[in-house]
């Protein structure tokens, strides 16, 4: 399976603007720049792109997981957080923390806890960042 998106870029880095694109239209040329990255003005960023959709992929493999071992959540709910920090190559994905609430009936917050882990391991987007991946799981 492949998935696509795509960026245009005008200008220099600081200046500069840019459009970024999805194949599904879920985001059709949306706005960023130096300025919605680095310098907390309104507009997207890669680094918040990258948590929506880590967030989005564990939150997936924890259910997954789950149903594996017989449960089903009346809700789960997952928050990222993308930690960009320069080193002495430039700029890096350094850390990402994941916090999780979910709802689900019946089960012990032991095996809650060993199901996001394996959750977290498992997770394609985890998978895919070579950053220190953190959880906080709680049981709402």
């Amino acid at each position: 399976m492949d998935k696509f998106a795509s960026a245009h870029w005008e200008g220099d880095l600081k200046k500069g603007k840019g459009t970024i694109s999805t194949e599904s239209g879920a985001l059709k040329e949306q706005p960023y720049g130096f300025n919605t990255r680095f310098e907390d003005e309104p507009g997207t960023n890669p680094e918040e792109l990258i948590g929506g959709a880590h967030a989005g992929c564990f939150s997936m493999a924890f259910s997954l997981q789950l149903g594996e071992y017989g449960y089903t959540a009346d809700s789960i709910d997952t928050k990222a957080k993308v930690t960009l920090d320069k080193d002495n190559q430039g700029f890096s994905i350094t850390k990402v923390h994941l916090d999780m609430t979910a709802k689900i009936p019946g089960i012990a917050d032991a095996e809650f806890q060993d199901i996001a882990k394996m959750a977290k391991e498992g997770c394609p987007v985890s998978k895919a960042l070579n950053a220190e991946i953190t959880l906080d799981a709680k049981l709402g």
